[in-house]
């Protein structure tokens, strides 16, 4: 058994993302290839997106710390701290609002039973 601070690996990923070029950063908490599950931290500096993307399968996403948009064609959702959010099954992207840092929880398409 592991633990983990998420409050930490989200400060330690948002330093490297205003650091990064792309204005992001990320790390893998939990999964990889022996694992059906995959949480990632994934961390924005103030306006950097994730371009428009497919959904991986079964997916939320939690607001550590700030404010995102996801947005799915016409739709879009506001999301700050504490927010849980279903990703749509829609292609769709993530922008955000201020420095912000986000747990993403997937399982992918070929891995849900």
């Amino acid at each position: 058994m592991r633990k983990l601070s998420l409050d930490a690996l989200a400060r330690e990923q948002l330093q490297a993302a205003r650091r990064s070029d792309s204005a992001r950063a990320s790390t893998t908490v939990i999964g990889g290839h022996e694992h059906v599950l995959r949480q990632t931290v994934v961390a924005l500096a103030a306006g950097a997106s994730l371009s428009e993307h497919e959904n991986p399968g079964e997916a939320t996403l939690y607001v550590i710390s700030g404010r995102v948009e996801l947005h799915a064609g016409p739709d879009s959702w506001e999301a700050r701290t504490g927010d849980l959010v279903e990703i749509p099954s829609a292609r769709h992207s993530l922008h955000a609002i201020e420095d912000s840092a986000v747990l993403l929880t997937a399982v992918p398409r070929g891995k849900i039973t």
